[in-house]
């Protein structure tokens, strides 16, 4: 097996920054959903509001998870280009393996989100369509 050199965890630090670069993007644009439909719910009373506002919630929960599994990531493949430093071939394979699944968990969670995503849409469709929107 060919050891591990600092090009390979350091091709993940440009992915790793534009990740976490949209999953802040896409938090902060929900926030801001978040805070007009509360604004709106609090005067209608709306259930599809309500069902908007749930998924919402979810999907929140969802990117924070998905930053943090960036962060962590961010954090192993850190670790894995110190143990190269130090000279330590299988403490780098480990960190480095380690930042590649934890970088694939927050891209599964991500996914996850963007289908609830779609459902969100599908319920503003829906509140249009009863003449509430």
């Amino acid at each position: 097996m060919e050891p591990l050199s600092y090009s390979t965890p350091g091709l993940l630090f440009p992915a790793i920054s534009l990740l976490m670069l949209a999953y802040t993007n896409r938090f902060l644009t929900l926030a801001g959903l978040v805070r007009h439909l509360a604004s709106q719910y609090r005067s209608d009373h709306d259930s599809q509001l309500k069902l908007q506002i749930d998924n919402l919630r979810k999907r929140i929960t969802m990117l924070r998870r998905c930053q943090a599994l960036g962060v962590m990531s961010l954090l192993f493949v850190t670790g894995s280009l110190t143990a190269l430093f130090f000279e330590s071939q299988l403490l780098a394979r480990v960190s480095f393996a380690i930042s590649l699944l934890t970088m694939l968990a927050s891209l599964a969670i991500s996914l996850w989100e963007i289908q609830l995503s779609g459902t969100a849409l599908n319920i503003e469709l829906d509140r249009m369509e009863d003449g509430k929107g």
